[in-house]
């Protein structure tokens, strides 16, 4: 890990490896519904102290500001584990991060410290039926009633509909240029006119769905920051979570490299061990370089953001993209090593083949990526140290 980490990140490590081989190895809640794990993990994160690294010190946390490698390593090790325990610890950072980075006084003491005890959960609503990608076309609208807003509109594909009890929610709240015109506010579960609409099924378990806003009153208090800073805010929050998508699929993919090592080991035909062919030995080392790869740019990454190295956005662009492409990967030839016991429903191979196909999409697609690296090498073709 060293040198882009110190060596508290490695006692983290250590200490977040020890708390997912007692609490996830192997799985225990395999009879609860999505959305049961899903809270009762948030409360085990909150327990383990694994969610104060979410927010700031100030307000119950570890350090006096967010740190992405502290969220990278803690991804990796959750997604080896369980994806839902990542989904559910990324969710959190997610939905609070725009609270630490511009929420006032009174909105950091109301929320921060709930979210860092696994208190309260949190969620991040931008995504719309006609908006994914272009997030400056979404059509949820905040107008303006004296000192309050009321908010109309829908948001899809909402991680943590219906169990969140906050949404970052953003609308546009003016007429001029799109990247003026989105704002940010804190929207409590409760309020008026907010629902959730439909429960939404994904490819791996994950609790997500639909919300809509019909003139849902909010208070002038609920507004983040200033108006038409939403966009800037939205944008701030995932490039600090970018490099992190890397990081959970950096630990899908660990966690296939290991299976499908144990089990070329132990599975025989033509009277030796599998992995003792020479056609396994290649997928492994293969599989094994592109992992190893896919993690140094993801600590890369995570470094420049936390040293605000002019070329953080590129290299989490990079991890993110280069990351969830290779476990996509590694995990389909660890999976063709399995052979047919690798599509037995049920078994750990399927569930990571289910659980890391979803990573490629959000937070920003493998294009999107391709897009704004693309651009960052156009306006400035030298890439520094």
């Amino acid at each position: 890990m060293l040198p882009l980490f110190d060596r508290d990140h490695a006692d983290l490590r250590t200490r977040v490896r020890g708390w997912v081989k007692e609490n996830l190895f192997p799985a225990r809640d395999q009879g609860l519904a999505t959305e049961q794990r899903a809270l009762q993990l948030v409360k085990d994160l909150g327990t383990g102290g694994f969610l104060k690294y979410t927010v700031p010190q100030e307000y119950g946390g570890i350090r006096t500001a967010v740190q992405a490698r502290d969220l990278c390593i803690l991804r990796e090790e959750l997604a080896r584990g369980a994806a839902l325990a990542d989904t559910m610890f990324a969710l959190q950072a997610l939905g609070s991060y725009p609270i630490t980075l511009a929420g006032d006084e009174s909105q950091k003491r109301a929320y921060l410290p709930k979210v860092a005890r696994g208190a309260a959960i949190a969620a991040f609503a931008i995504t719309e039926p006609e908006a994914g990608s272009d997030v400056a076309s979404m059509q949820t609208r905040a107008f303006r009633r004296g000192n309050d807003f009321s908010i109309t509109g829908t948001k899809r594909f909402i991680s943590n509909a219906g169990i969140a009890d906050f949404y970052l929610v953003f609308a546009s709240t003016g007429q001029g240029k799109k990247a003026r015109s989105v704002s940010a506010f804190v929207v409590d579960a409760s309020a008026s006119g907010f629902t959730v609409k439909e429960k939404t099924e994904l490819l791996s378990p994950h609790p997500i769905g639909v919300i809509e806003f019909t003139n849902c009153v909010l208070e002038k208090d609920a507004l983040l920051g200033a108006e038409g800073d939403g966009l800037q805010i939205a944008f701030a929050t995932l490039d600090l979570l970018r490099c992190t998508v890397g990081a959970a699929a950096v630990g899908l993919a660990q966690r296939a490299l290991e299976e499908a090592i144990q089990y070329g080991k132990t599975r025989r035909q033509f009277g030796r061990a599998i992995a003792e062919f020479q056609g396994i030995e290649f997928k492994l080392a293969e599989m094994a370089t592109e992992l190893e790869a896919a993690r140094l740019l993801v600590h890369q990454a995570a470094w420049a953001h936390d040293h605000t190295a002019g070329d953080s956005k590129l290299k989490s662009s990079m991890a993110k993209f280069y990351a969830t492409e290779a476990a996509q990967r590694i995990i389909d030839q660890a999976l063709q090593i399995h052979g047919g016991s690798g599509l037995v429903v049920g078994s750990i191979m399927e569930r990571l083949y289910r659980d890391v196909r979803a990573l490629r999409i959000y937070e920003g697609t493998s294009e999107i990526q391709k897009v704004i690296i693309a651009r960052q090498l156009l306006a400035n073709p030298r890439i520094e140290d």
